[in-house]
């Protein structure tokens, strides 16, 4: 078997390669992974090939004797890429690989972006089957003609397809961050947009904890997913039966909860708590339908997350750095 790999660079990507090359179910698999900004080593069984997604030639090349996909790359909020690389790299590479002898699965890492994840009220757990709806910017639309378009070749040509659906990606110490009211704060919503800069300095010098509220009132729940957790669902869905033509819903089975998080973080840091009044909608993707079809559960839990961001300790070779916009 021979696995195609786009965005072998990013955050799942570094975590996925090496499990993936460890896990002796895939011991005899090879892997080509297609890069172009950012390259990785190669090795006995990964060869790695440059280039752009927007290229005939390129997708072409790299799908040359592949059994799989996983798809991961993306361009985030760049709108001079999204039409020319994500979806007509998505076109291509759908193009090419239903075409292919070899092919024989194609798994879509997705966001749920394509479901507005906080800016629409479901009033109802999120499933599968819910309506589609992105978020302003063009990344969430891109994630949402993603999924389509593996689901159209799904119907129109019978491809073997899988979609994972994963909100809000953590690592390392990626959610303490995502908590801070410092210039340090790792994506959003940005502070500046909902409260003024005198209470986000004042926070920020008391390391005080968002409790952010909904448009209801009531504290704002969020869906998150464990890098590890993420990575574990791929392999389960990777050459699994179970997982052909599923769009799956990947994350924590219960949607964090701020003034859980608050609670928590004042309980065991003694961290003072800040009330944030927001727009946003609390919302809950169900991931049951990937527990029962693939046999794969979350295992990072709301309080194994805030414990493994505030006790990790970041190596200075390994600065906190964002490798796109938006």
């Amino acid at each position: 078997m021979r696995l195609l790999l786009t965005g072998a660079t990013g955050k799942v990507g570094q975590n996925f390669l090496p499990r993936f090359l460890q896990r002796e179910r895939f011991r005899d698999w090879s892997v080509v992974a297609l890069c172009n900004n950012r390259m990785i080593g190669e090795s006995a069984r990964v060869s790695v090939l440059k280039g752009s997604l927007s290229d005939p030639a390129t997708v072409a090349a790299s799908l040359d004797g592949v059994t799989h996909v996983l798809h991961m790359a993306a361009v985030k909020e760049s709108p001079a890429l999204v039409i020319d690389v994500a979806i007509k790299g998505m076109f291509l590479m759908l193009e090419a690989f239903r075409a292919s002898p070899t092919a024989e699965q194609f798994v879509l890492i997705g966001g749920d972006c394509s479901v507005g994840h906080i800016f629409h009220d479901y009033g109802a757990p999120i499933t599968e089957a819910s309506p589609r709806k992105a978020y302003p910017g063009c990344y969430a639309l891109t994630k949402v003609l993603e999924e389509v378009m593996l689901e159209q070749y799904q119907i129109q040509y019978g491809l073997n397809g899988c979609t994972l659906r994963a909100p809000w990606i953590m690592e390392k110490d990626d959610f303490r961050f995502a908590l801070s009211f410092g210039p340090d704060q790792f994506g959003g919503p940005l502070w500046s947009d909902l409260i003024g800069a005198d209470e986000i300095a004042r926070y920020a010098a008391s390391d005080a904890v968002p409790l952010m509220r909904d448009a209801t009132g009531a504290p704002l729940r969020r869906n998150f997913v464990h890098v590890d957790d993420l990575v574990e669902a791929i392999l389960a869905a990777l050459d699994n039966p179970a997982a052909s033509r599923g769009l799956f819903n990947i994350c924590m089975t219960d949607a964090a909860d701020y003034s859980a998080v608050a609670a928590y973080l004042g309980r065991t840091r003694g961290l003072p708590v800040a009330e944030v009044a927001t727009p946003f909608h609390s919302n809950l993707l169900d991931n049951a339908k990937a527990r029962l079809r693939l046999g794969w559960a979350p295992k990072v839990d709301l309080e194994a997350l805030i414990e493994r961001a505030w006790n990790y300790q970041r190596d200075p070779s390994d600065p906190r750095k964002i490798w796109y916009p938006g």
